[in-house]
């Protein structure tokens, strides 16, 4: 009885992992007969859903049921509770049940609980753009399921081009892999191929937190516009400088303090990658451990007058020439 649960923001990502399953589920010839699409806003989705599921399929392959942003992860009537008790254990091998959410699942309901034991759990969220460990290896990932070889250098500088766009991650991957095939030097995509071929349409946050390092308010206050212009949420922008300068302090507190093992030092700042730190030393050396702690206030002030209210844009301004303000002196 395979039950599949996929639940996160990134649909792009969901949706490629849904078409994997529908591949790997269903016979070709009898795919028009055996897949059930139901959207949530049908009259007793859940219900339908099971009673196909409880069908067996025609032809060859199995049946696929999915249940379009199924609202039972987050509330379950008791109605429902009792059919899922009684269904979902007696699904046949032949079935296969899929339920997407975009919303985590409610881990204190009974129906999130029963799908616990029985089904298999995927997350597709977007990966914070500030854990760039995270970024880099979620390039390397595609670029390997893509068949392409992407140098260290070119994955860093590609995770800082699209951020966590995996739609443009894939869409740049195929374009870099057109790229290498019809270049006789070499197959593998470097940096020079980034930078020439990747449209960097994010002028992603930790650029901007880079920009603010420099102490460049004009620049700066450039990047929120075009922040801003892609709809860029105000306080996605300010967990990303927390995090950031958080990064960036607790590397200049362990330079300071005479630290020089990377290991020790990437472990204080929970930084996944070692070698990172290398660059982040570089980062920070023109500025001092009392300007990045005074920092810390600006950026705790922008986080709570975002979550109060008001004018976020004029609030998100005011505060990185604040910031700029301080990493210049």
């Amino acid at each position: 009885m395979p039950i599949y649960v996929y639940w996160g923001e990134d649909d792009f990502a969901c949706d490629r992992a849904v078409q994997r399953l529908r591949d790997r589920s269903l016979d070709p010839a009898w795919g028009s007969f055996n897949f059930d699409k139901i959207p949530a806003d049908t009259p007793d989705a859940t219900i339908q859903g099971l009673n196909q599921a409880m069908t067996p399929p025609f032809g060859g392959g199995q049946r696929l049921v999915w249940l379009v942003n199924s609202p039972i992860l987050q509330q379950c009537p008791q109605e429902i509770q009792k059919n899922l008790e009684r269904t979902l254990p007696q699904l046949p091998e032949s079935s296969v049940l899929l339920l997407t959410s975009r919303k985590k699942p409610d881990q204190r309901l009974k129906s999130t609980k029963l799908l616990k034991k029985l089904a298999e759990f995927q997350e597709f969220s977007p990966i914070p753009p500030w854990k760039t460990e995270l970024l880099i290896r979620r390039v390397q990932q595609v670029a390997s399921s893509l068949d392409v070889s992407v140098s260290p250098a070119a994955a860093e500088r590609l995770a800082e081009a699209v951020g966590n766009n995996t739609r443009q991650l894939f869409t740049e991957l195929e374009k870099l892999k057109l790229f290498g095939s019809s270049n006789s030097e070499s197959s593998r995509v470097d940096v020079e191929a980034v930078d020439e071929l990747v449209t960097t349409t994010t002028q992603n946050s930790l650029q901007l937190a880079k920009t603010i390092l420099r102490g460049d308010t004009a620049a700066a206050l450039g990047l929120v516009a075009d922040l801003i212009a892609r709809n860029d949420v105000p306080i996605v922008i300010s967990a990303t400088l927390i995090g950031q300068f958080r990064t960036w302090l607790w590397v200049k507190l362990m330079i300071d303090s005479r630290e020089r093992d990377e290991k020790a030092i990437a472990q204080a700042a929970e930084v996944g990658n070692p070698k990172r730190i290398y660059f982040l030393r570089q980062e920070v050396s023109r500025i001092s451990l009392r300007q990045l702690q005074q920092t810390l206030p600006i950026l705790l002030q922008l986080e709570t007058q975002l979550k109060s209210g008001g004018d976020a844009i004029a609030t998100l301004q005011m505060k990185v020439i604040e910031l700029c303000s301080v990493c210049r002196r």
